[in-house]
């Protein structure tokens, strides 16, 4: 199994993406410690990892909050003694809308749970993954982190600022044997994506309407997908890789053997294009 005995912490644990990445995660072997808001679906979820033979600890945890975040990791350092692996999951949709139609406390939040969330996150499970000497963090950037959209400002601002901050944080962590990386899994059918859906309708944002509707018949990417591509992000055969966003539509199978090409070059990075 690819991540036996490895304790990892699955943001947004409670549904959609982050449930998919927990139970694919105990099915490798894993030790899971699912965090979430709602602790009745992260009970359901931690049921469905046991039935797998894999351990399941329930953390209730606001990842907006420093001190929710702060004492989830002391919790999982006190159960499995380590975190290898971190999925920061856990986001919003935030307002659908025109900009300046957009509640400002709403537009914040986004800002604050998608971004300063993995943040705090990141910052609460380093200290711990550079004493044990390495780690993997999978950021998942949402399908507005490299393409903009109108009407989802918050959104797409929050999901490429996560991208910027996995290259960021890369950077930092070079020679300690901590990798990082975004993880785009584009399209999925989710609570966040019927929630976008609804408020596209109601505020009269067709594009967003329309690219949910296709997401939620049907035409959006596989959950199995997502879940297998951060199976391969926590595992060692995703080796030095480190400070990339990987999609749900690259080329899982050959990934490992480019990585040396793809870490000499500007491959996978938010950058424009033809441009240094």
């Amino acid at each position: 199994m690819l991540l036996e005995n490895r304790s990892a912490i699955v943001t947004g644990a409670g549904r959609g993406i982050g449930r998919a990445i927990a139970l694919a995660y105990a099915k490798e072997g894993a030790r899971l410690a699912l965090a979430a808001r709602t602790a009745a679906e992260l009970e359901e979820v931690a049921g469905e990892v046991q039935a797998l033979g894999a351990s399941a600890l329930v953390i209730p945890t606001d990842v907006a909050d420093q001190g929710q975040v702060d004492r989830m990791v002391s919790q999982v350092i006190d159960r499995y003694s380590s975190v290898d692996i971190l999925v920061n999951n856990a986001g919003i949709g935030g307002p659908v809308g025109a900009l300046q139609d957009n509640a400002p406390g709403y537009w914040a939040q986004t800002l604050q749970v998608n971004l300063v969330g993995t943040y705090l996150c990141c910052r609460a499970a380093l200290p711990v993954m550079l004493r044990q000497g390495g780690g993997k963090i999978i950021n998942i950037s949402g399908s507005g982190g490299a393409t903009a959209a109108s009407h989802i400002s918050a959104y797409c601002a929050s999901k490429a600022a996560v991208i910027r901050l996995t290259e960021c944080l890369a950077l930092e962590l070079e020679g300690t044997n901590v990798h990082v990386n975004a993880l785009g899994p584009g399209g999925i059918h989710t609570r966040l994506v019927e929630e976008m859906l609804e408020e596209a309708a109601a505020s009269g944002s067709d594009e967003i309407y329309h690219q949910s509707r296709n997401v939620t018949t049907g035409g959006g990417e596989s959950m199995e997908r997502v879940a297998e591509l951060a199976v391969f992000l926590a595992s060692d055969d995703a080796g030095t890789l480190t400070g990339r966003i990987i999609s749900t539509r690259d080329n899982l199978p050959t990934m490992p053997h480019r990585i040396p090409e793809i870490m000499t070059s500007d491959t996978y990075l938010l950058r424009r294009v033809g441009l240094p």
